[in-house]
Formats: C-alpha cells, structure tokens, sequence
C-alpha cells in the first residue's frame, strides 16, 4: 500500500531525519549579500572565537523565498554569558528562555543557545500542569535543537563557515510546495506553546502557504489554552497579526481556526450578531486600509488598529449603558469605552498611551455631527483630528456614517480662515467699549497711597 506524503510525515519520528540533510552552496539559493551586515559581524565574530554560528529560522526561510527579513537569529554554541563576553552591545534578557540581544543602533540581532529537549538532574527547566512551557534554558547541540523550533520551514539552518544550509525536518520540500507544518505532535508542542496556533495562523497569512492538515486539527479544540498565556504576549502577537502588512488575511486565518474570540471576545460577539454585515465590512475595510499603509511604509498605530476592531462593541454597550441607566449619550459612551477597554486589557494588554488617545478618537465621532460655532471649528486642532476624521472617512465608506457628513468635513478643512468662520457660522465677538477710569483726587491731608501720616 502507497501511503502519501501528507501520512507520511505526521509523526515526529518521520519529520526529523537522523542526520541533516546538508545542502552546498551551488544548490541554494541564500546569498550572504543579502544578509544583514550586522548579522554577518554577529556570525563572523563568533566563528573567528571558535564557536559554531547559524542563522535560523524566518531570517533563512524569507531569504529562500526571495523576501526581506525584518530580523535575524542565530543560534550558537556559545552560552550567553560568553556572547555577552563577545560583544561589549550586548544585554541578556529572559527567563523564560536566556538570550543575548547584541544591538546595532535601532537593529537587534537576537544570539540564542542550542537548546536540548533532553531531560536532566540539572535542568532549569519548568513546564505548568496544562503543559505550557514557563521555562526552558537546557543546552545542547545543533542536532537536539531542532526539535525546539515550530516549523519545518524555520528549522533550516544556514552556516556561516561553509555556506552551507542544513535540514534537519525536510523544511526545503516544504518550502516548495508552501506548506506550513509543525514539528512533533501537535497538540503536545501546542500545549507547550499555545501561541503557535496563533503563529501558524500569521505565518499562513503572511507567506500564503497552506497548513498541513495533521498540523490544523488540534487548532480549534485547544484555541482555550490561550486564556493561559499573559495579556502581554498576546498583545505583541496581536500587532504582528495585523501591523504586518496582512491583517486581513490573519482575520480571515484567525475566524477558521476559532482563534479571534480569543483575541478579541467582545468584537467576536458583535461579528456573531451582525445580521447586515456592516460590522465585518467595516473591520475588513479597516484591515485593509491598515495593509495599505504598511506596504507603503507609512506609520501605523495600535490605537487606530484597536479602535477599529471595538468600535461596535463600544457602541452595542453604550446603548444598553443608556437604555439601563438613562443618562446622556456622552456619559454612556464614556462609561462603554472603560467597560470595554478594561475588558480588552485582560485578553491583550492594550497600554494605556494607546487607549487613552482611543477614547478621545472615538468620542469625536459625536462631535462631527456639531458643525455650527467656535467649538466644532475648534476641533480642526484637536491632536487626534487627522485619526478621527480618518475613522470617520472610514466609516461614511462602508455605510456607518452619513457620507454628507464625512464629505463637509472634507472640504471644511481646505477653506481659508474667513471662509471656515462662514462654515462654522462663528459669530464674531464685539469688543467690549474701554470704560473711562474716573481721576481720583488726593484726599486732603493724606499721601494719596492709602498710608497714614
């Protein structure tokens, strides 16, 4: 019976070859001018101080596509201490897993030790009952590494000292046929790391390859182990999913795998009960708007990114804040952003330099809808105009807002001072009359000063 490749490389001990499969410089396609020049002093360093250097993982794999990585690792024989040793720019940082980050002005070379899956007397090595590793810092060779990383296509390792590109989980073929898929059994390296379910969603986004299949099932039964990760790492996972240049296609990855509710609960709802598609069209729209930005590298910013994506949940509860409670309309949504923001903050730690400029984004949308005095015009300086006016713009696109209204403050913004007074219907303000300060004669027999003589 022929079995296929798909079977065929579903267990751990079918992925991973018992010597490296060592591929020569004429046969691949990575060239050391395509490096990062700092990553090369890195390796350079390294190798001439008698220690192995490679580097691994999304630096070699983009590189084998033809893209730019954004980073490089390299892993090393060399503990931390001896690269910190190496390299007077260099700080070690982690507990989870010890690290070296030599920097180079704004650029971060991550140098990281071999790692070992083996178990020891001396381990310094922690895992929580549900299996998620706290901590992992057991060394060992380039060949008990490669169970460490994710993927196959990020255990590829290319060597410094030869050119040479080793393969140790047939990553190549992979890379081939653009497949995404995990090392080992899935769901034991996704209960060491739930985070990998998200990671396999933004890679598949990113690089436009499929999931493999033995490497997708588990994904939706055990999206739940996210709630034990820290709000804080999935706030960084969040902005590479969306802040990446395909945030898009990461919401359409994240909704098959059941992954978003666990990102974003309370956006999940409103998706849920969106029975005209407004609310998916205006999140698409604004993920997109997002991917355009990126690709023409101009500056995006998680408070735009957050806003977007809770903006109708803000609104859902202000409503029901005020159908309860009563009170104004201002007073509701003010409460609505705290509810919904600090719930947010236990999922993704959103900070509060982002959330605070958010809520002031937001509550303007109410204010365009005041086009008459000093106050609205007073509006075109507000620090987070040129957001808001975005959002709006944004909205008006996709039927959440009164085009009309999105096109007056348009053009509002391009009239000469006199004209935008006319707009605004500002009402100048006569000058009060001076009045005449009556003279005040001396008092007879005193100084004038109010003193006594």
């Amino acid at each position: 019976m022929r079995v296929s490749a798909e079977t065929a490389l579903n267990t751990a001990e079918d992925q991973v070859l018992a010597a490296p499969v060592v591929i020569r410089r004429p046969q691949h396609t990575l060239s050391r001018s395509n490096v990062s020049g700092n990553a090369l002093k890195v390796l350079y360093r390294l190798k001439r101080c008698g220690h192995q250097a490679f580097i691994v993982g999304g630096g070699v794999r983009d590189l084998l596509l033809g893209l730019s990585p954004k980073d490089y690792d390299v892993v090393t024989d060399a503990r931390p201490e001896q690269v910190r040793a190496l390299f007077r720019n260099c700080r070690l940082i982690g507990r989870r897993f010890r690290l070296a980050h030599v920097r180079f002005g704004r650029e971060v070379i991550e140098v990281v030790t071999f790692r070992s899956s083996q178990s020891g007397a001396e381990d310094d090595r922690e895992h929580a009952d549900s299996g998620r590793i706290l901590r992992d810092n057991v060394y060992g060779t380039i060949d008990e590494d490669v169970w460490r990383r994710d993927f196959t296509v990020n255990a590829l390792y290319y060597n410094i000292a030869d050119f040479t590109i080793r393969d140790y989980a047939r990553g190549m073929d992979d890379i081939a046929s653009r497949t995404l898929r995990l090392i080992g059994d899935p769901e034991t390296r996704y209960r060491e790391d739930p985070v990998r379910m998200l990671r396999a969603a933004r890679l598949s986004a990113k690089l436009g390859f499929r999931i493999a299949k033995h490497t997708a099932r588990p994904i939706g039964e055990m999206a739940v182990l996210l709630q034990d990760v820290p709000a804080a790492r999935l706030y960084d996972e969040t902005l590479k999913l969306f802040q990446a240049g395909h945030a898009a296609s990461s919401l359409s990855r994240l909704q098959q795998f059941g992954l978003f509710e666990h990102l974003f609960p309370d956006t999940a709802r409103s998706l849920g009960a969106d029975k005209s598609g407004v609310v998916l069209k205006f999140i698409q729209a604004g993920l997109n708007n997002t991917d355009r930005r990126v690709k023409a590298e101009k500056p995006v910013t998680p408070m735009f990114l957050f806003a977007v994506l809770l903006w109708f949940p803000i609104r859902e509860t202000a409503e029901r804040i005020r159908s309860e409670d009563g009170g104004s309309e201002i007073e509701a949504f003010l409460d609505a952003c705290d509810e919904i923001v600090g719930e947010q903050r236990e999922t993704t730690a959103l900070p509060r330099r982002f959330s605070s400029p958010m809520k002031e984004m937001l509550l303007m949308q109410r204010r365009f809808h005041n086009r008459r005095g000093a106050r609205a015009r007073r509006l075109l300086q507000h620090r987070q105009f040129r957001a808001a006016y975005d959002f709006l713009l944004l909205r008006a696109e996709c039927g959440d807002a009164d085009p009309e209204l999105a096109r007056w403050w348009t053009e509002v913004q391009t009239l000469a001072p006199e004209e935008q007074h006319k707009a605004f219907a500002v009402k100048r303000r006569r000058r009060p009359r001076r009045r005449r300060r009556a003279s005040r004669r001396p008092v007879a027999g005193g100084s004038g000063h109010g003193q006594a003589g």
